[in-house]
C-alpha cells in the first residue's frame, strides 16, 4: 500500500487536530502504519516564532519535505497545520498526487470564538493576538479550487465528520 498524505487545513480551532487523532486512532486500531503531524509542534520544534506570509510559507513546505523523507514508513500521515495559503496546500497536492487527501474543516467564526479552545480568540480581541489567521490577520486563509473533503464543524458531530473522512480515503 502507498502513503496517503491527509491534510487537515482551516482556520485555528476548527477541529483539525481533534479530528486527526479521532482519525489517527482508528486507523491504528485497523493495524495500519499511521504518523501525525501536529503543525503547532512541528513549528515549535523547528523553533519558529513568527507568523508572518514567509515564515508560515517556510513551516508548511519543512513539514511537505519531511513527510516526503518519511512517507515510505507508513500507511498514512495525517497533518493537521492551518495552512492557510494554497500556494503550499497546492505544492502538497503536486507532489503527493493521488496519494493526498486535503480535508478542509469549515467553520464560522461565530462558533470558532465561542468554542475558542486556545484562547486565541479572545486574545485576538483584546490585541494581544494581532495576527490571528482568519480574525485579525493581513494573511487571509485562501480556499483550494480543486476537489477536497470538506467538513463542517460548526454543523457535523466529531463522529460524522470522521465517518465522512474514513469514507473518502480508505
Amino acid at each position: 500500500m502507498k502513503c496517503k498524505i491527509i491534510w487537515f487545513t482551516g482556520l485555528s480551532g476548527a477541529g483539525k487536530t481533534t479530528l486527526s487523532k479521532i482519525l489517527f486512532k482508528t486507523l491504528k486500531n485497523k493495524k495500519y502504519k499511521v504518523k501525525r503531524i501536529d503543525g503547532d509542534l512541528f513549528r515549535k520544534k523547528k523553533n519558529n516564532k513568527s507568523f508572518d506570509k514567509a515564515e508560515i510559507v517556510k513551516n508548511n513546505l519543512l513539514i511537505i519535505k519531511y513527510i516526503d523523507k518519511i512517507k515510505n514508513n507508513y500507511d498514512f500521515i495525517i497533518v493537521s497545520v492551518i495552512s492557510p495559503l494554497k500556494k503550499t496546500r497546492n505544492i502538497a497536492k503536486k507532489l503527493f498526487g493521488k496519494d493526498y487527501f486535503e480535508v478542509f474543516t469549515k467553520c464560522n467564526l461565530k462558533t470558532l470564538i465561542n468554542r475558542d479552545t486556545k484562547k486565541l480568540y479572545e486574545k485576538a480581541k483584546k490585541n494581544i493576538i494581532k495576527n490571528l489567521i482568519g480574525f485579525n490577520s493581513k494573511i487571509k486563509y485562501e480556499r483550494t479550487n480543486y476537489k477536497k473533503i470538506i467538513v463542517n464543524t460548526a454543523n457535523e458531530t466529531i463522529k460524522e465528520s470522521s465517518k465522512k473522512i474514513l469514507k473518502k480515503i480508505i
